[in-house]
């Protein structure tokens, strides 16, 4: 037996077809044994989570959340969401739109006034890059986008980040979305009903963390109850797994039970679950003035990668 390592780019009832290296191999699907995704290669020296470049990273992130609706402009894409999150509806403008950059920007734009939303570029570079700096963020800025919402994407190593762990209540992770954790998400956000769950599962593959107060633990920390769906969570995460990364995002704990390592104990042990599947690199967002959330991830082995800004379009008047 032997491994074809390349691109996916084509498949049948009868054959796969892989753009590998060496050129395309096709290969008949009784053969096929195992398939698993892979990180793309290092685009330097270093820690695997810092080598890879802030292009590739954003491939990798792109399907860790999801959205409700999906479209290439070459190889731009296009996500749409009814408006939940801002993640769920913009642009990831990495390599080329097949037209050139102006058209690619109207093209873009009508996508969204069709579906009743601004157009919203995620725009990435390295940390502490400024979008007039890129000739996309130029483009943007001479047509009246507002930059806002600076993130940076922080990245480690899931063995890294699991060895962290401070300890702490039993965390229970799952695959499914169900009732309980998706009343405790809900919480932490204002929600879109026809877009909240295609979001949360349109990932490859997602695993669920969440924190229960039971036992000793509630009469410590105190207990909370959702209506119908039993004891409701004080501290909830989410995986999506996508090119060989684990992407974290969701990570919320109750303010009445914060200050207690909450968060840091659910995000190591996600980290594990990762880990225990076969995933070694981790990936997260958060925004560049939240300082709270940066000392955490950083204590837990997190390092900067790169960054990025939503430029949106401005409202028509």
């Amino acid at each position: 037996m032997t491994d074809a390592v390349g691109v996916l780019s084509e498949r049948d009832e009868r054959y796969v077809v892989v753009l590998t290296s060496r050129g395309p191999v096709r290969i008949s699907r009784h053969l096929v044994v195992a398939a698993k995704e892979v990180p793309p290669k290092p685009s330097r020296r270093g820690a695997a989570h810092l080598a890879i470049s802030v292009e590739n990273l954003q491939r990798v992130a792109a399907p860790a959340w999801g959205a409700v609706e999906r479209e290439r402009l070459g190889e731009w894409e296009l996500r749409a969401s009814y408006g939940f999150t801002q993640r769920g509806n913009s642009v990831v403008p990495v390599g080329e739109p097949g037209l050139p950059l102006a058209d690619a920007v109207v093209r873009v734009e009508q996508w969204y006034a069709a579906r009743g939303l601004p157009a919203k570029f995620a725009l990435a570079g390295p940390d502490g890059f400024s979008p007039e700096q890129d000739p996309l963020g130029a483009l943007l800025l001479q047509r009246g986008y507002r930059t806002g919402s600076v993130t940076l994407t922080l990245t480690g190593t899931t063995a890294t980040v699991a060895a962290e762990d401070p300890g702490g209540p039993p965390v229970v992770t799952q695959e499914e979305l169900d009732a309980v954790w998706l009343d405790a998400y809900s919480g932490t956000r204002t929600v879109v009903p026809a877009a909240v769950e295609s979001v949360l599962l349109g990932s490859p593959r997602v695993v669920f963390g969440s924190i229960t107060p039971g036992g000793g633990l509630s009469q410590r920390l105190g207990l909370r109850r959702a209506d119908a769906a039993g004891t409701r969570p004080i501290a909830v995460g989410r995986l999506g797994v996508a090119g060989g990364w684990a992407g974290l995002g969701a990570v919320w704990t109750d303010p009445a039970f914060r200050g207690r390592g909450l968060a840091a104990h659910l995000t190591a042990r996600l980290a594990a679950t990762a880990l225990d599947k076969g995933i070694h690199l981790i990936h997260l967002q958060v925004e560049h003035d939240n300082e709270a959330a940066l000392r955490l991830y950083r204590r837990l082995g997190f390092l900067t990668h790169s960054s990025y800004a939503y430029l949106t379009q401005p409202a028509p008047g």
